[in-house]
């Protein structure tokens, strides 16, 4: 079997890289990685995910509600140019989604995947945990109008869907239009500014509150 040749286009901005073992790099892709500080950790061929820079990158994970609806939406992301990383879960049991949406979101906080997608069986608690996460601007979207909005003024990073409300049509329309619209900046970077503000304040607010009192 031919061993991967690792190019400047498989260099993530920041973070790790898994490679199979024994695969080769380019000068130029050696010297990129050595720049932005990417760490090169070589695993088992089967255990190597997909090298497709972070940019390049979904992020998708679902419990037992969203499995069905995960599996469908995977090669409509390939579709697109994407490469995915399927957190789980991988076949349809019992799963609990706030641990779900914790992975999907801290691979999207630490720069290994630029968007991430959460699936349950209404996406509520998927959103709702995954916002937990500092920097996650997680969305629950429903159509094409709320996916467009979402990502043109708030700069959605993570997509929340309900496996158990859409239909596979009505979900595929909003996930591409979710994909596929980019955030619009100008007055609306001014507000998602005040909301990472929001979150920097009250990060360790019940403490600072406490001392007050």
């Amino acid at each position: 079997m031919a061993r991967k040749v690792v190019t400047e286009g498989d260099i993530p901005l920041r973070g790790e890289l898994r490679v199979p073992e024994g695969a080769l790099f380019t000068p130029s892709a050696r010297e990129l990685a050595s720049a932005r500080g990417v760490k090169i950790v070589e695993v088992p061929a089967d255990q190597a995910p997909g090298l497709a820079p972070p940019e390049k990158t979904v992020v998708i994970g679902a419990d037992h509600g969203g499995f069905a609806l995960k599996q469908a939406l995977i090669p409509v992301i390939e579709e697109l140019g994407l490469s995915v990383r399927d957190v789980g879960v991988m076949e349809e049991t019992a799963a609990d989604y706030p641990d779900i949406a914790e992975k999907v979101a801290l691979l999207v906080v630490e720069g290994k995947a630029a968007r991430g997608v959460v699936i349950d069986g209404a996406g509520i608690g998927s959103a709702m945990a995954a916002n937990k996460i500092p920097g996650i601007r997680a969305a629950l979207c429903y159509d094409r109008a709320s996916a467009r909005n979402s990502r043109e003024h708030n700069d959605a990073n993570v997509l929340a869907l309900g496996g158990r409300l859409l239909t596979l049509s009505q979900a595929e329309a909003v996930l591409r239009t979710w994909l596929e619209t980019p955030f619009a900046g100008g007055r609306h970077a001014a507000r998602t500014g005040k909301i990472s503000e929001l979150e920097r304040r009250y990060r360790t607010w019940p403490l600072a509150n406490s001392n007050n009192s």
